[in-house]
Formats: C-alpha cells, structure tokens, sequence
C-alpha cells in the first residue's frame, strides 16, 4: 500500500515515514498543501496522513479538494493527523470528508493501528487477517501462514507485495499498478524490481505451499489465487508488460 504523509514538521514527518516503512507500506513525504496536491494528482495513494496547519493550504482545504476535485481519486482514505483537538474542529474534519482523526501527540503504534483499520476498511472490510484458501497474513503481526504453519523467510517488500495481491485476489495486477501501490517514489521505475520480487515471493510460496498461488498473465501482469493444479510458471528473463 501507498501512503502519503504531509506534514510541515520535518522531523516528525521523517520519523513517521521510516516507522511505516519499517512496517511494510511504501511512503512519500510532502512539506506543505501544494507539493501533497501536486503528488495527490500525480500518484495513486491508498491513504494519506494529512496535518491541517500547512504553511500555505489549510488541510481542511486539502481534504474537500480531494473529495471534489476530478484531479484526484475521491476513494482515497484520509487520516487527518493534528494538534487541533477540540471537537469542533474534529466535526469539521469528518465533515469535510475525512476518514479519521488523530491528535498530536500521538504513539507510533496508534498511527500504525489507525492506518491499518482505514486500510481493511477500503480493502476487505472487517479483519486484520487475509485469507486465501489456506493461506493467511495477519497485517497487524506482519506474519504469513500456510495451514497455521509459519512461512518465515519472506521480506518486507514480499509481505507488502504479498498484501497487495490478497486484497485484490483474481484481479489482473500490472506490473506498472504494483509499482505504484507497493513502492514509493524513491524507485526508479524503469527498474525490473517488480518482476525480480514478485518472482522470488512465487518461488518462496509455491515452497511453503506446494501449489501455484501467482499466475504470469502474458503481456498483462499477474493474477494471485489459488491455482488449482498447476504450478506457478517461472520467470523469465524477459521484461513482463
């Protein structure tokens, strides 16, 4: 999943930024109201962690643009992050389309747990735990399962990449989309990092499963689900398209 933080307070930005990266999500990071629009209408963010004191556009402002404006994807999840505590200006906030809100000061953990619940919401609607067939990811825990055994040797980015295929489970996924959704801008996107990751998360799972779970689609992308009598096909050494 892809995440924006905006916020003006450098540091805190920062230190937001890298814990969510430790936690598997693909970050960017906007010091103020133009550049987080100017990112907003160039990049398809899952959730966006949005300060209403910006040193040029107030957050509320921000907030309804993104829920008015044909530039942006209204389906974005918005988790307002600020000092304003009281409860009108929590009511204006959710009134003007955001998701949540959270008061500074904050823990980390909290952050991480509220960025979760907006995230299952869009995505499955209830658990914290995926399932495909037999196999489980528990997002909170950043542990996967097959058969409640353990599957202990797959990355960050693999869980990530992981989590993107099971909450779009069937669907045809580009090689393009998953950069856009599992990596931030920091990649250059002429690389072959997704073929190379989501190869070796094949090979990891098809060990762990013993069954094809990612299907190369010729020309198209990848499709994740259980595939019923075949085995995952390997990658080439071609780029995919």
């Amino acid at each position: 999943m892809r995440l924006l933080v905006v916020d003006d307070e450098t540091d805190l930005a920062s230190a937001v930024a890298e814990y969510l990266r430790r936690e598997g999500y693909a970050v960017d990071v906007a010091a103020n109201g133009h550049e987080a629009l100017d990112r907003l209408a160039l990049n398809p963010y899952d959730l966006v962690l949005l300060d209403l004191t910006l040193p040029d556009i107030d957050g509320l402002e921000i907030c309804q643009l993104v829920r008015t404006d044909s530039r942006f994807d209204p389906a974005t999840r918005i988790l307002m992050v600020t000092a304003r505590a009281s409860v009108d200006e929590r009511v204006r906030g959710l009134d003007q389309g955001a998701d949540d809100y959270l008061i500074k000061p904050f823990a980390l953990p909290e952050l991480s747990a509220r960025v979760r619940t907006l995230l299952r919401r869009e995505t499955t609607g209830e658990d914290a735990v995926l399932l495909s067939g037999e196999l489980a990811l528990d997002t909170a825990r950043q542990i996967v399962s097959w058969r409640e055994q353990p599957v202990t040797d797959l990355t960050t980015k693999e869980i990530a990449l992981l989590r993107y295929f099971m909450t779009h489970e069937g669907e045809v996924l580009s090689q393009e989309r998953l950069l856009e959704h599992v990596w931030d801008e920091m990649l250059d996107p002429f690389t072959n990092t997704a073929r190379v990751t989501v190869g070796t998360l094949r090979r990891k799972l098809q060990a762990a499963t013993g069954t094809g779970l990612i299907e190369t689609v010729i020309g198209a992308g990848y499709r994740f689900g259980p595939i019923d009598g075949v085995s995952a096909q390997p990658e080439s050494s071609g780029q995919e398209t």
